[in-house]
């Protein structure tokens, strides 16, 4: 039998510790999407959004909006404030969204029948006014609510992206499983399709515009497609701030009745 000398076996135990080492850095899709999770979004913030919703006919409909935003670290708060057309004027929204991964609390103010109704967690896969987001997309959702697995890496748009594929931990009826592309180091999803149990894209969420506001990435521009309705909705965001100095009670039931004011 032919020996390895000293040396000879040096090197090799040094290229299988260099081996495992490069195995145990490899970043995994729980990291990569818990950096998307944890990505620094402002204290607060406010802005304006216009909502553009397309029919599979063609025809959009407008709705206007005012979003304020609130986040200490354990709790994320959103509100917002319907303030065109006529028909959902005054409407209001209001979201808790929670670090420990905890289910979100989620409200809507309908004025026309002047109460507040608490959304229930079996209805988080409805539509959210019409739209083709749902009540789900509107919280943050934790990554812990999924198993992540990295499919591949490759580039949109001249970004290097993981591609990630997410499994919700309990049953969705919406989708069986998501798949995000998510740049590198920056961890901004640039798109994420939404898959049933066939495999087959049933909703596709694109990221057309994003821009870094006071230091912090800002998605500008965005828009959910239902393939199975051939309809859409755009979410164009404006004028954004953030430090608003919003007090804790601003996001209120209360509130939610009273309007944007502040």
């Amino acid at each position: 039998m032919k020996k390895i000398n000293r040396k000879h076996f040096l090197v090799l135990a040094a290229l299988v510790l260099l081996s495992l080492a490069n195995l145990q850095a490899q970043t995994t899709g729980a990291e990569v999407m818990d950096e998307v999770y944890r990505r620094p979004s402002g204290d607060n913030m406010q802005a304006t959004l216009n909502m553009t919703i397309t029919n599979s006919r063609g025809s959009t409909r407008e709705r206007s909006i005012v979003q304020f935003r609130q986040d200490d670290g354990n709790t994320e708060k959103k509100i917002m404030f319907f303030t065109a057309p006529a028909d959902v004027k005054n409407t209001s929204f209001l979201s808790y969204s929670y670090s420990d991964g905890k289910d979100d609390d989620q409200w809507i103010y309908l004025p026309a029948l002047g109460r507040v109704r608490r959304i229930a967690s079996d209805k988080s896969n409805e539509s959210f006014m019409g739209s083709d987001f749902t009540y789900d997309d509107m919280g943050a959702r934790h990554p812990d609510e999924d198993i992540h697995t990295i499919l591949r890496e490759e580039q949109i748009d001249g970004w290097d992206c993981y591609v990630v594929e997410s499994v919700p931990v309990k049953p969705n009826d919406d989708y069986a499983k998501t798949t995000s592309w998510v740049i590198k180091d920056e961890w901004i999803g640039l798109k994420k399709e939404f898959l049933d149990s066939k495999n087959s894209v049933v909703r596709e969420l694109s990221i057309d515009e994003y821009e870094k506001i006071d230091g912090i990435w800002v998605i500008t521009d965005m828009t959910m497609s239902n393939l199975e309705k051939n309809s859409s909705t755009r979410i164009m965001m404006n004028e954004v701030s953030f430090d608003n100095n919003l007090r804790d009670s601003f996001f209120s039931e209360r509130q939610m009745k009273m309007g944007p004011r502040t």
